[in-house]
């Protein structure tokens, strides 16, 4: 995974059960549950998506809520900008502990809007204090294998 961060003792950790729920490629489950520093923003909730999923940093990406992953559940930006080149600037003022709660809405990750690959972010209820040595974000349980984000075709 990419650089961690010892935080502060004064910063609350939250946990994100993170599963890829769509993806032109997806085959089997993947789940990864995550903690994170409450104050980290959203561009740094997808280097952590991407490290944690073995993924190349290669491709747009937004945040989005919604009350379900079917791509045709009603989806409410994060962001009022139409602006692509401007959308990585936005999500960086987004934290974290901003978003939560959301209510019945879930938050979701679209990265490489060709593939399609979907995450459904989920906080599991309340936070902790961050235990003392630990670099945060960090991988706590890892279920099924990281989806193959290129497969090799064989000609």
């Amino acid at each position: 995974m990419g650089v961690g961060f010892l935080i502060e003792s004064h910063i609350v950790i939250f946990k994100f059960r993170i599963e890829c729920v769509r993806g032109c490629y997806l085959k089997e489950t993947c789940i990864r549950v995550i903690e994170i520093d409450e104050g980290m923003d959203l561009v740094d909730l997808h280097g952590t998506i991407q490290d944690v999923v073995n993924f190349g940093h290669d491709h747009p990406f937004e945040f989005y809520l919604a009350n379900s992953a079917s791509p045709w559940a009603h989806k409410h930006s994060l962001i009022e900008n139409d602006d692509w080149a401007a959308r990585e600037g936005h999500f960086a003022k987004i934290k974290l502990k901003d978003i939560y709660p959301l209510g019945r809405k879930k938050l979701y990750y679209l990265f490489d809007f060709g593939d399609k690959w979907t995450f459904e972010i989920r906080k599991t209820r309340g936070g902790k204090k961050p235990e003392a040595g630990i670099k945060y974000p960090r991988v706590v349980e890892a279920i099924g294998p990281d989806p193959e984000q290129y497969p090799i075709w064989e000609d």
